[in-house]
């Protein structure tokens, strides 16, 4: 899916110093991002990020969200307030690197890629910071929200009625004499 957030930088607007940016979502970009991700409602998104040139035609993106949100409740299908705060660590490459194909362990290969920083490719020589905001933002959500206080107290009447039937004291108990 692409992203309801339409933020991107071209590889000319990266000086030798890097880009620092400070975004805030306008209402439509939250209520574009809130229908995208079946949210109720976002109050704020903030994104601080910094792209940097890094080595051999790579470039690094760090950063913070932080988003103020409402979520429904799992439980009692009411609003939730939600605050989102999630680091960013982004390593945008022009092509995809063959170099883990090298690697003699499959398991060791895996491990290095989950322990270093999300690879994303340069398009078009643009960097779609949208796509990994809204990434970020819909990984660090709840997935199962739920209210202050908010209890799921059910029981499924016929499997109890079937569990007392089952009982064999149940027989016995009918059969008792009253005193």
């Amino acid at each position: 899916m692409t992203s309801p957030l339409d933020w991107s930088h071209e590889i000319a607007e990266i000086s030798d110093a890097g880009l620092r940016v400070v975004r805030t979502a306008t209402p439509a970009e939250r209520a574009a991002l809130a229908a995208a991700l079946a949210l109720p409602s976002i109050e704020a998104l903030e994104v601080t990020y910094r792209i940097e040139p890094d080595r051999h035609h790579l470039y690094r993106m760090t950063g913070r969200l932080r988003a103020d949100l409402t979520q429904t409740c799992v439980v009692s299908l009411e609003p939730v307030a939600a605050v989102v705060e999630e680091e960013i660590d982004v390593v945008f490459v022009d092509q995809r690197s063959d170099t883990d194909d090298e690697a003699s362990d499959a398991e060791e290969a895996d491990r290095e890629i989950l322990s270093g920083p999300d690879e994303e490719l340069i398009e078009n020589g643009r960097f779609h910071v949208g796509q990994i905001v809204y990434e970020v933002l819909s990984a660090g959500l709840d997935p199962y929200p739920r209210k202050a206080g908010a209890e799921f107290d059910w029981t499924d009447a016929k499997a109890a009625a079937e569990s007392a039937a089952s009982n064999p004291f149940a027989v016995l108990k009918s059969l008792k004499r009253g005193d």
